[in-house]
């Protein structure tokens, strides 16, 4: 198991559009891709997983990889929420 914690850039945090790409990219990955948020955790695979944590611009999360190729899929994770998902 591997994990990062990064802040959420999107001004307008992880609403229907930058939750989607995040999901389409973490369902890409073998493993597991989980995001630790305020106090809960959320599947990063669900688009309703991610919407339901409420995550807004500024939050600091923690990305959990566990299971095959997890170092990958977290170094593509965390590029691709600091990137901006495609907000930014």
């Amino acid at each position: 198991m591997v994990s990062q914690k990064v802040y959420i850039k999107n001004p307008t945090g992880l609403h229907l559009r930058p939750a989607g790409v995040l999901c389409r990219e973490a369902l890409r990955c073998p493993c597991s891709v989980k995001l630790q948020c305020k106090d809960g955790i959320a599947n990063a695979k669900s688009v309703l997983s991610v919407l339901g944590a409420c995550i807004k611009s500024g939050d600091e999360i923690t990305i959990i990889c566990d299971g095959q190729d997890e170092e990958k899929a977290l170094a593509e994770i965390v590029a691709l929420i600091e990137s901006g998902l495609g907000e930014n």
